[in-house]
């Protein structure tokens, strides 16, 4: 049974988090891919960052406080301050620790090339970073997946 570790890239593009956003937005561009694994120095994969983090919606370009009534002398928010929040830390963001979707989904090495594809398609994701002992030893995307299973049957 074909593994992870069969297909994955061995060496991918990585930033660290304390990597600038235009240093992040240079490396997706010289390196053609449209989103990089957030490594710290222990190796370990922190975040993930792809192409739709580094762009503002129409949708989530208004950045308005969000509605809310006073009742009692207390402000009491009609919208979830969480996504006011998370749209306010994207629009900040100045590092790729600030901008990153922390705590991505990962696959350890071992795991079979069907297992890939279920995550890949349950998450609705495009990569995978690949992990041993939760240190990142690859990257793993969709068309390597899918490549894979075509040829093995």
């Amino acid at each position: 049974m074909q593994t992870v570790a069969d297909i994955m890239d061995v060496a991918p593009v990585t930033v660290a988090p304390e990597t600038s956003l235009e240093a992040v937005v240079s490396v997706l561009k010289e390196n053609e891919v449209n989103g990089v694994p957030v490594v710290n120095e222990g190796g370990r994969c922190v975040g993930i960052i792809t192409e739709a983090d580094l762009v503002i919606g129409d949708e989530d370009g208004d950045l308005h406080i969000p509605h809310y009534i006073e009742l009692f002398g207390g402000l009491i928010f009609l919208e979830g301050m969480r996504q006011f929040e998370a749209k306010l830390r994207k629009a900040t963001a100045a590092t790729a620790e600030d901008l990153m979707t922390a705590d991505p989904v990962t696959i350890e090495d071992t795991a079979t090339v069907k297992e890939a594809a279920h995550v890949i398609s349950a998450k609705h994701h495009n990569r995978l970073p690949v992990v041993q002992h939760g240190r990142l030893v690859g990257l793993v995307t969709r068309i390597d997946v899918l490549d894979a299973l075509a040829r093995a049957e």
